[in-house]
């Protein structure tokens, strides 16, 4: 059990070293669209299955509430929340449809749209990208292993490259809190 646990901690932190250290200049370029949508008014849509459900649920209210300082809410929806919307949408349009469906009733241009898959291959998740697209949102996907079919859709793609779950999940939910902590850094009027 030691032996796992070392294992696990030392993959763990080579990958973050390594990611970062190759993403750093696009995690700034995703942090300046989300304070340019913030200012201009308009607000982050944010989505994925499982635990990627769960990190948009916790980025969503890391803006409305506060990150690490008192600030105005920040408008953030996860789109993995309401349970007879998801329920309604999967029975009468299947489940592939249930974020499209929510990104054509509440996204407008300008919005941001953060799409999480590990495996970036998610029917629902990547069909919409091209919604969003067509809607003037700007596009960002947290994915895994070699970006899949969401990775390339995206204008911002930050792509963990390993094959498991669990150390992309770690390094998305770190990528949603250093963006909060840019976005209460660098935003205006805040």
């Amino acid at each position: 059990m030691n032996e796992t646990i070392q294992r696990s901690v030392a993959e763990s932190i080579e990958l973050k070293k390594s990611f970062f250290a190759a993403n750093e200049a696009k995690i700034v370029e995703v942090a300046k669209a989300i304070c340019a949508a913030l200012e201009g008014g308009n607000k982050l849509l944010l989505y994925g299955n499982g635990g990627s459900a769960a990190d948009a649920q916790h980025i969503a209210a890391e803006f409305i509430g506060r990150f690490q300082r008192e600030r105005r809410p920040l408008p953030a929806i996860a789109l993995t929340t309401d349970t007879s919307v998801l329920t309604s949408l999967s029975n009468d349009y299947g489940y592939s449809e249930i974020f499209t469906r929510q990104l054509r009733a509440l996204g407008r241009a300008g919005d941001v749209s953060v799409a999480i898959s590990t495996s970036g291959n998610s029917p629902n998740v990547t069909q919409a990208i091209p919604i969003a697209r067509e809607m003037g949102l700007v596009t960002v996907g947290l994915t895994g292993d070699d970006g899949g079919v969401l990775g390339a859709q995206v204008q911002y793609n930050l792509c963990v490259p390993h094959k498991s779950a669990a150390r992309v999940q770690e390094i998305h939910i770190m990528i949603g809190h250093i963006l909060c902590e840019l976005v209460d850094k660098h935003m205006k009027g805040l």
